[in-house]
């Protein structure tokens, strides 16, 4: 991973852009996602959108020579599950949608969940609790805080409920590149790891497992599934170091309200 890139006003404005046209996708996705779907029906649906509607780049694609344009995980996978034809959407699942936009030579990356129909009361559970990580993780950001304050939130109050926090996979500095300067960890020490400064710009994107953290890669060298079968959920913004705390750039407008 590359070093830390401390962004500029404009070099800022350009990524709040393109996270709110990031945001404008997930709201395309809203009344799109339902049982029945396939997960290449979101995968194109998406594509489309942002290409031909908002007239910017689907990041994901092409990168590291990943195919499409996002990221569909279903129930036990846990991340970089890959969109198919023939892997149709059914009553009760969870999935999470992670999708990258570049315009303006910046990007933006965040990942929201989607209740397939009505879900158990463990899924819900397990869906709820790791949105509210990562909002406790978004809460420590502010200049003179650590790393560690983030994932030390983060881990508490996923093992407080009885999650797992996966922890080969973490957030990331984002600009130009999909992938700068620093690592993310979800879980931590309080006041241990890099300082935050304003400018900095990186994703917070926890990953709990309803048992084990244990993860294993399938054979497609991408989709990434919990290795007791258990239910795996993520939620992602892309955020700002700002002078007096946090912005977050992929801000959905069902969000703007809470």
């Amino acid at each position: 991973m590359s070093e830390v890139i401390l962004k500029t006003p404009a070099q800022l404005d350009l990524m709040r852009r393109a996270g709110q046209l990031l945001a404008q996708v997930f709201a395309e996705l809203d009344g799109f996602i339902r049982p029945g779907v396939t997960t290449m029906q979101i995968n194109d649906h998406a594509e489309a959108f942002i290409v031909q509607t908002l007239r910017a780049r689907p990041a994901s694609k092409g990168q590291y020579g990943f195919p499409y344009s996002l990221n569909t995980s279903v129930d036990q996978v846990v991340c970089h599950g890959i969109p198919k034809a023939d892997e149709v959407l059914a009553e009760g699942s969870i999935i999470n949608v992670d999708i990258t936009l570049e315009q303006g030579g910046y990007i933006a990356d965040s990942s929201k969940m989607y209740r397939i129909g009505a879900i158990s009361e463990d899924a819900r559970r397990l869906v709820d609790t790791t949105y509210e990580a990562l909002w406790k993780g978004i809460a420590q950001v502010r200049p003179g805080a650590t790393l560690g304050d983030i994932g030390h939130a983060i881990q508490r109050h996923a093992e407080a409920a009885g999650y797992s926090v996966v922890r080969e996979y973490c957030g990331h500095g984002i600009g130009q590149q999909m992938h700068e300067g620093p690592e993310v960890l979800h879980f931590g020490e309080r006041g241990m790891g890099l300082k935050l400064k304003p400018g900095m710009v990186f994703t917070i994107e926890p990953m709990l497992n309803q048992g084990g953290r244990g993860t294993r890669t399938l054979k497609d060298g991408w989709t990434v599934i919990t290795r007791d079968g258990g239910l795996s959920a993520q939620w992602e913004h892309t955020v700002a170091v700002t002078a007096d705390g946090v912005e977050v750039l992929t801000l959905r407008n069902e969000e703007r309200a809470l």
